[in-house]
Order: C-alpha cells, then structure tokens, then sequence
C-alpha cells in the first residue's frame, strides 16, 4: 500500500515552514525509521521519519518549498505493494535477454528522472549493473564526463554560466555565489531589527578578574569530573552569579508586556548557542535550583543538540535573561543586543592577561570584560550598574555565592 509522507504538526506560533533537505531520491529504498526529509521552521528542523520500510515512490515538494503542518510532501510505497510491483511486473525471459543486450527495460524511477531531467536516452549510456542495467552512478559518471569534454572545447572567456556555479573558479577571476537565507537566519534578523528599534537600549561596562575562578578551577577540576563525570567550565560560575544578582535585582529579571510590566518568580536564563544554522538561544530552566554539575551537563546537552540540528521547540522558548559568551571566539568587547522580551543580556568575553594595580603595585591578571546590554524603559541606569557590580562581585570571590553575602 502507498504511505503518504505528511509534515508535523507545526508549533502554535510557527505559521509555515520549508522543505529543507530530502534525505531519500524517487526509487530509494526506505527503512522503518529512517529519516527522509527534514523540514525546517524559523526556530527548530524537524525530522520527518518513515513509518514503514518500502521505496520513496515519489516527492510532491521539491527542497525549498514553503509547506503547512499535515501537507502531503511525498509517496512512501511499503514493502508489501513494492513485492506486488516485482511479481507483476517481472520481466520475461525475452526481455531479460533484451536487457543483457542494453534495452532500458526495468530501469529504476530515480534513473527515469536523471534521464528525463537530462535530456538523456538510456542507449547513451553503458550501465554496469546486474544484467548491463543501467544504474544512478552510469549516468552520473556520463554527465561528469560530458562536462569535462565541454570544459575542454569552451573559450577562454568565462561565461556568466560558469561564474554562476558552486565550485570556484581560478584564483584571479571575480564570482558572486547567491544563497538564499534559511528561515533560521531570516527570524534571527528581524528579532535583532525588532529589538534595537522598540527598545532604549544601553549598555554598560565592568571588568572582572578571573583568577580567583581560575585557581579554583585548577584545584578542583579532576576531583569534579570524576564525581560528575562532566568537565568543570566557567559558564556555570556565570550562570550561578547571573541568578543571584537576578533575586537581588527583580526588574532586571522581568519583562515589558504591552502596558504591563511582569515580574517572573522563576530563574529560566537562555544561554546563547552558535551553530551551523546561525544563533539559536535553548533554555536553562529553574537554575536557581541546579547544582554547578547540574548546568554544565544541561549546557553541554543543549549544545550538542544545537549542533545537531535537535532542539525542540520547548527547550527554545521562554528566558528571562541570557548569558552570550563572545569570549570563545576571541572577542574582547562587544555590545550584546537584548532578545525580546527579555529585558537585559549579559556579554562575556575573552580572559586575557593584563597588567592591573593591586595595592599599589602593578600585576599581570587574568581579566575579562562584562557587557550589560538593557532595556531603559525597564531598568533603571543605576540598577543596571549595581546588578552588573554583583555579578562582577560575585564571579571575583566565589564564596559569596556559598554564604549568600
């Protein structure tokens, strides 16, 4: 029987999506499982799996078409109609004599569509499958083969055509390549439009020494993977100071709702992730009851996830305050731009060795800058800077977070 190839459910705020990558060609055969098609929306790619083993009969909606959540994308026949297909359809033993001759008799859909989308007759081509049958692989080999020759016999004066293709070009010549964005990057551009022009956004500055973290890091980090089995970063030391400062300072930790303002009795910071898709932001939810082992693990799972491909609608939504570390790429000072609602962003970056007085004399200490980007219609100048003085506090002398002073 035929399997039709639907699109999930989509999430209540994703209004449409888009056929990202077909896994499977027409004439492929299919595992029960297996991934055919991925779907992607501007927050999440969605799997689209086979709910029975059998052959991708045929796809409705090329990559790149826009899509609704229960469209039919494609036609999965199952193992049972493919066997009733073979028995009925098979082939006489004049015709199998034809075929060690070279006749196209029983080429598979997948080879049907090269030849048609090619302008190709199967006597063009040798195949060298079972019987001298014609196989993907001839065709393709055939097609590299007729481009080569065409290389060969084009003029010196590189065409608009061939600036135009993916693979480069020499070394001296000037090419443009034309992608078009994901839907990914298209929602991450208008969040960051939309939040630079309905927000008074401000940043202020601070900078923190990092030894005191670093020393104890350098103590405890073998004892601490082997109890946790997890590795000890700085990101849970930021995220345990971020929560403390938000219980001390609740407007930083709320959100602007129209006329309202809502004060969250909760601690969900978003940590901002890069991936091959662009910049996603999964959740930590209720930090201020995880352990530092606890949010290591859950920052490493998320993060492996995002590059991946595998976050979950829920696992994006929500935040009340996220933390962007531009430190791991090299940064070492920037202005963060808030994510709406949210009301504040904190910056991390590079640790770097400077010079700094201390007590009157000059050492070398490992500092790094903090960035607090802000909502002024929410957060006043003077909280902004005693919030981002605790967390600058806070991180300089990690007992504080212990004793709660």
């Amino acid at each position: 029987m035929t399997i039709e190839i639907k699109v999930p459910d989509l999430p209540e705020s994703v209004a449409d999506a888009t056929v990202a990558t077909w896994h499977k060609s027409p004439g492929d055969k299919v595992e029960r499982d297996e991934v055919i098609v991925d779907i992607e929306t501007d927050k999440v790619v969605l799997e689209v799996p086979a709910l029975e083993s059998g052959i991708l009969k045929d796809i409705l909606e090329e990559e790149g078409s826009t899509v609704l959540g229960q469209q039919v994308i494609g036609i999965l026949l199952t193992d049972v109609e493919v066997g009733e297909e073979t028995k009925t359809t098979q082939p006489s033993p004049a015709a199998t004599s034809d075929e060690s001759a070279g006749v196209s008799d029983g080429l598979s859909p997948a080879v049907r569509r090269l030849l048609a989308e090619n302008d190709l007759v199967a006597e063009q081509i040798s195949g060298s499958g079972k019987n001298g049958r014609i196989i993907k692989e001839d065709i393709e080999a055939y097609l590299l083969l007729r481009a080569k020759q065409a290389e060969k016999t084009a003029p010196s004066q590189p065409t608009a055509a061939v600036i135009e293709q993916d693979f480069p070009v020499a070394a001296s010549a000037r090419s443009e390549k034309r992608v078009p964005m994901t839907r990914l990057r298209k929602r991450v551009a208008e969040r960051l439009l939309e939040a630079k022009n309905t927000t008074a956004m401000l940043t202020t500055f601070n900078e923190v020494n990092m030894q005191p973290i670093m020393s104890l890091r350098k103590k405890y980090k073998d004892s601490f993977e082997e109890r946790h089995g997890i590795r000890l970063g700085f990101m849970s030391f930021y995220v345990k100071a971020v929560v403390e400062a938000l219980k001390r300072f609740p407007d930083v930790n709320a959100s602007i709702d129209g006329d309202d303002i809502v004060y969250h009795n909760y601690f969900d910071v978003s940590i901002a992730v890069s991936t091959p898709r662009g910049l996603v932001t999964p959740v930590l939810r209720d930090c201020d009851c995880m352990s530092l082992a606890d949010i290591e693990k859950q920052i490493k799972e998320l993060a492996i996830k995002g590059r991946d491909g595998k976050l979950t609608v829920d696992e994006m939504m929500g935040g009340n305050f996220t933390i962007t570390n531009g430190g791991v790429f090299g940064s070492l000072m920037s202005t963060p731009i808030i994510n709406p609602p949210q009301s504040a962003i904190l910056g991390m970056h590079k640790i770097q060795d400077r010079p700094m007085a201390v007590d009157g004399k000059v050492e070398i200490l490992p500092m790094m800058y903090l960035a607090l980007s802000y909502d002024h219609r929410q957060v006043d100048g003077q909280e902004s800077v005693r919030f981002l003085v605790t967390v600058k506090e806070l991180l300089e002398d990690p007992a504080r977070l212990l004793l709660d002073v």
